[in-house]
C-alpha cells in the first residue's frame, strides 16, 4: 500500500514539475470609453479550462481608467498599445503543462448589479507564452443609470405633489464611470435620456430628461391621481449604440 501511494505521489510530482507559469492580462473596456478599474469597484474576471470548466484564475481588475488621450484621441495603428502601466487590468499567472483552451468571462461593472453585463471569449493558452501588453480586452457596452428620485417603493402623499411638478432625477455614467457633461468627450447633447412612466401597469406619460450638472439628469411630470407607479429611465447613444436602463416603483396615495 505504501509503495502504491509513493508511486502515485511521484507521478503527481512529475506532472507538476512539467507545469509552466504562464501570465495573461485581461482588461474590461467600456464601449466608446475607457477601462473599468478600481474607481468603479472593478470588473470580475474568471478564467476557466474550457475542457473541464475548472477555474484557473479569478479576481478583479485593478488600476485606473487609463489615459484619455491615448484611448480616445490617438489614432489606433497596428501594434500600438492603448494601455499604460496604471490602466486597470487583471493579471493571472497560470500553471499549465500543455496548450490549454480557456474561457475568459468578465462580469462588469461588478458593483452595479442593475447595469451588469457578462461578456466572454475563448482562446488557446500556450505554456510559457505570456499574453501581456494590452492583453485580452473585452468590451462592455452600455450606460450605468441610477434613479435617485423617486426612491424605490417610496410612499408619497398626493396632497404633497398635486398641481406641482414632480421632480425625477437620475445619475448616468459610462460603463467605466467616465463622466457625461455638455460638450465633453461623452457629450450629453448626443445622448437621448428619457423617462417612461406607468401607472397601475399601464403607460402613463413620457418624461423628457436634461442634464443639470455633470452626470445628473432631471425631468418633471404632473401627477394628479393616486396609484402604483413604475418609472423607467433609459439612455441611448445612436453613434455608439450604447444603451442603459434603470427602473423604480413608488406609490402615490390619497
Amino acid at each position: 500500500m505504501k509503495k502504491n501511494l509513493l508511486f502515485i505521489a511521484l507521478i503527481l510530482l512529475s506532472l507538476t514539475s512539467f507545469a509552466t507559469e504562464t501570465k495573461i492580462i485581461v482588461r474590461a473596456k467600456a464601449k466608446d470609453a475607457k477601462f473599468v478599474g478600481s474607481s468603479l469597484g472593478g470588473a470580475y474576471v474568471i478564467i476557466r479550462n474550457k475542457t473541464n470548466n475548472r477555474i484557473l484564475a479569478e479576481g478583479k481588475t485593478v488600476g485606473n481608467t487609463g489615459n484619455t488621450d491615448l484611448i480616445m484621441k490617438t489614432p489606433k495603428e497596428r501594434g500600438n498599445l492603448i494601455s499604460d502601466e496604471q490602466a486597470a487590468k487583471f493579471l493571472a499567472t497560470i500553471d499549465i503543462n500543455e496548450p490549454t483552451f480557456i474561457n475568459i468571462e468578465i462580469i462588469s461593472p461588478f458593483n452595479n448589479k442593475q447595469a451588469q453585463s457578462t461578456v466572454s471569449t475563448e482562446l488557446w493558452l500556450i505554456p510559457g507564452k505570456d499574453i501581456l501588453g494590452d492583453g485580452i480586452i473585452l468590451e462592455i457596452p452600455g450606460f450605468i443609470i441610477d434613479i435617485l428620485k423617486p426612491r424605490t417603493h417610496h410612499y408619497i402623499s398626493l396632497n404633497s405633489i398635486k398641481e406641482k411638478p414632480f421632480l425625477v432625477k437620475a445619475n448616468i455614467v459610462m460603463m467605466c464611470g467616465c463622466t457625461i457633461r455638455k460638450g465633453g468627450i461623452w457629450n450629453s447633447d448626443e445622448i437621448e435620456v428619457k423617462g417612461i412612466l406607468k401607472k397601475d401597469g399601464e403607460y402613463f406619460e413620457d418624461i423628457d430628461m436634461s442634464l443639470v450638472e455633470t452626470n445628473l439628469f432631471e425631468g418633471n411630470v404632473n401627477l394628479n391621481s393616486a396609484g402604483n407607479y413604475e418609472l423607467i429611465i433609459y439612455a441611448y447613444d445612436s453613434k455608439s449604440g450604447n444603451t442603459g436602463v434603470d427602473k423604480v416603483n413608488y406609490v402615490i396615495y390619497n
